[in-house]
């Protein structure tokens, strides 16, 4: 099944769609049944021909037949009184650059070109047709594109299912991104891994880029309407990290919807399917919440089965930390909740009367500074680095050490309490002493031959293996250095080790982590990047990327990372943006605007979210939304929604991690509130502080700007957040005026300035 073939079929009735499932199933099971209806339509090249056939009497699809193999490929669908035709005049070649089979309706996108004019110049006139082809533009395209004078027609041409690699370069050229960087950000990223041969069609079927990855009964799952197609699909360069043989770890960045994830699944069952056969589970995916494992889990089974689940642990990082603390029956007491930790800190501050540490600051230090570097005494603590933290002086150290002592010594009051840091740190001494028999004991086999070891086996009480043979983590920016300490040490450094992915630009906990000082070792090419958005639209992620303009983010390690190449090739509705004079016409505006976009365009309620500064901001929205506007609405919780209800979420930036929506409303985006005003304090007594603090709420509004899929709404009261683009207050639209009968209309449809 080609990929062009299958975005067809996404346009198409269930119809069309079920009519392909049964063709192809006969197809499979026998190739010469007349009721097929096979009819040759042409040669492809040497070795490969063209056919046409009848699924059922209204639709038709084009195939192709290379010599070797018992093979065809389906590459177009169309229905409709004029589908032979159609199918008939389709281009088919194979893309010098990426080697794939490719399908341009030619005389379709000349048609709804207009004529280019005397006067007109043409949108791609600067390049070269050689440079385009270079780049990757379909030869065949070239013609109707040297027509293409307005960005209207330009929109059109995109309507026509062209090319992946031919329409993201397009795109980037007319974003005027230079040659240079649409080759290497681009181009460079489909290349094939061999020389292609444009008349070698046999070669071209063959490649990834060409068909569906999966095994037939997935390729038929395609064809219906509830099948995602990441599962089928991957761009080549995702595809190259998930099965790339590397000789110890490796990285993988990128911007929020490049597929960071599906690459990470992609890449388990990779490792899964390397494995010699057994029962255990020597692969562990991660990443650093329950709720994110869970949504893994449920991914994975979906790519593979519960087969491929048998071979995988899949749980979250401090789910995993306890249950390694657990079975060394070890007693830390009963961990305590984020706010209970959190109020304990505030305790310790007043009965010390040391209250300019504030508890957040407090809590950190402890994880990413003291727990981070296995700090057991003042004297280490007192001298140890603080990469990425803020500086503070000695006597503000001592300070800090004695409200740790007096936190440490509440929790070890009857009944004992701990947190998940200190089960993190302690499970990572637990695993690292393992690690350390384990290599011991391999020693000591190595040097006896295997002599006296069932002894020493017997005699340690463990079991001496390293507890994993391959770790991939998702959302690695988010875990703290004693959980890395801990992953480290359940797997054996060598191939294929550690699998990480993950974006420091969307990092809203924790602190920097340099992973090399943790073992790690991920510089050179074994850290790759991704740039291709698959979820939000060019104009919302533009306006995201804004929002991080000027900040310079750690790449993991001691580099830098950036969003350079980082794009979309989906279109639509620029964002809207609406200023109110207060809170309470804040929150009836996107009352409004919500119940418009529910009535007059029936998005579902479900569809919708809704961000907030804090907790009671959302039960706020929740109450007005219910008791002015009927509009229901349920609050995100740490797990989520636990309801399918058709209701609004409404959660805070916080809650809208590895979500996704079809439109989202971004509210109280106003200076004092994003960045809150507390920060103020920082700005002159604690600069570091201050900077770390502003960019931290920088990446909180680009998580959540960017889990929109369509629209992108932002609302704010007062003053705009220095965040937002300067005009912002000149140019929005007035949340006062909506609310008048007479206001203006609001639309989806309608473009904001």
């Amino acid at each position: 099944m080609g990929r062009q073939a299958h975005a067809d079929l996404e346009r198409r009735s269930t119809a069309v769609a079920d009519a392909v499932v049964d063709f192809v199933h006969r197809l499979r099971a026998d190739r010469t049944n007349r009721a097929l209806r096979l009819a040759f339509l042409r040669k492809a090249g040497d070795n490969g021909d063209l056919y046409l056939a009848h699924p059922d009497t209204h639709c038709m699809v084009l195939l192709l037949s290379t010599d070797e193999g018992d093979e065809m490929r389906v590459l177009a669908v169309r229905d409709g009184a004029q589908a032979r035709a159609e199918l008939t005049r389709l281009t088919v070649e194979i893309n010098p650059v990426s080697g794939a089979v490719e399908v341009v309706d030619q005389s379709e996108v000349s048609a709804n070109v207009v004529a280019l004019t005397d006067r007109a110049t043409p949108l791609f006139a600067p390049y070269e047709d050689q440079l385009l082809t270079d780049l990757g533009v379909v030869p065949s395209l070239l013609p109707p594109l040297r027509k293409v004078t307005t960005d209207e027609q330009f929109e059109q041409l995109l309507t026509h299912n062209l090319p992946e690699l031919t329409r993201d370069v397009l795109l980037a050229l007319r974003d005027r991104v230079e040659p240079a960087e649409v080759r290497r950000h681009i181009t460079d990223q489909w290349r094939a891994d061999e020389d292609v041969n444009t008349h070698d069609w046999a070669r071209a079927a063959k490649r990834a880029v060409s068909q569906a990855e999966t095994d037939d009964d997935a390729v038929l799952g395609a064809l219906g309407r509830g099948f995602d197609a990441w599962r089928l699909f991957l761009h080549p360069e995702q595809r190259r990290l998930a099965t790339t043989e590397f000789k110890g770890s490796a990285k993988v960045t990128g911007g929020p919807g490049t597929g960071k994830t599906v690459v990470a699944l992609h890449r388990v069952r990779h490792l899964v399917d390397r494995l010699p056969p057994g029962h255990s589970h020597p692969v562990l995916l991660t990443t650093y919440n329950t709720n994110l494992a869970l949504d893994l889990k449920e991914r994975l089974r979906q790519l593979g089965d519960d087969e491929l689940l048998r071979r995988v642990d899949v749980k979250s990082v401090d789910a995993l930390a306890y249950e390694i603390v657990q079975q060394s029956h070890v007693e830390l007491g009963s961990p305590l909740n984020d706010e209970a930790a959190m109020n304990l800190w505030h305790t310790v501050r007043f009965e010390t009367d040391l209250l300019e540490y504030d508890a957040e600051f407090l809590d950190t230090e402890f994880k990413h500074v003291i727990l981070a570097n296995r700090c057991g005494s003042w004297d280490l603590y007192r001298r140890v680095g603080r990469t990425g933290r803020a500086r503070i002086s000695t006597a503000q150290r001592h300070d800090v050490w004695q409200l740790v002592q007096t936190y440490l010594a509440k929790l070890d009051t009857s009944p004992r309490h701990t947190t998940y840091a200190l089960i993190a740190d302690r499970a990572a001494e637990i695993e690292q002493h393992r690690m350390a028999r384990a290599e011991e004991q391999a020693s000591y086999k190595e040097e006896q031959g295997g002599r006296d070891l069932v002894h020493r086996e017997a005699d340690s009480g463990m079991w001496l293996k390293p507890r994993y043979r391959h770790i991939v983590v998702d959302e690695a920016q988010d875990l703290s250095a004693s959980h890395w300490r801990m992953l480290r040490a359940m797997v054996s450094r060598g191939p294929n080790d550690i699998f990480l992915v993950g974006d420091t630009h969307q990092r809203i906990y924790g602190s920097q982590v340099i992973l090399s000082h943790q073992g790690i070792e991920v510089r050179g090419r074994a850290s790759r990047r991704l740039t291709l958005n698959y979820r939000t639209t060019r104009q919302i992620l533009g306006s995201a990327n804004h929002l991080i303009d000027g900040t310079h983010f750690d790449d993991l390690d001691n580099g830098t990372d950036t969003l350079d190449g980082y794009r979309s090739v989906l279109t639509g509705l620029a964002p809207q943006f609406w200023r109110a004079p207060d809170r309470l016409t804040e929150m009836r505006a996107v009352a409004t605007l919500i119940k418009e976009r529910h009535d007059s365009y029936s998005t579902p309620y479900s569809a919708m979210a809704v961000s907030v500064p804090d907790k009671d901001s959302a039960r706020e929205f929740a109450h007005l939304f219910a008791s002015e506007f009927r509009v229901p609405a349920v609050e995100l919780g740490k797990g989520g929604v636990r309801s399918d209800a058709d209701a609004v979420r409404v959660g805070t930036m916080h809650r809208f991690k590895g979500l996704e929506f079809q439109r989202v409303f971004l509210t109280s985006v106003g200076e004092g509130q994003v960045p809150h005003q507390r920060i103020e304090q920082y700005r002159l007594t604690n600069p570091d502080r201050y900077r770390q603090e502003e960019q931290r709420a920088r990446s909180l509004v680009f998580v959540a700007a960017t889990r929109a899929r369509d629209e992108l709404i932002v609302t704010w009261s007062g003053k705009a957040s220095r965040f937002l683009p300067p005009e912002a207050d000149d140019t929005a639209y007035r949340a006062a005026d909506l609310l008048r009968q007479d206001g203006p209309p609001s639309g989806s449809s309608r473009s904001a300035a």
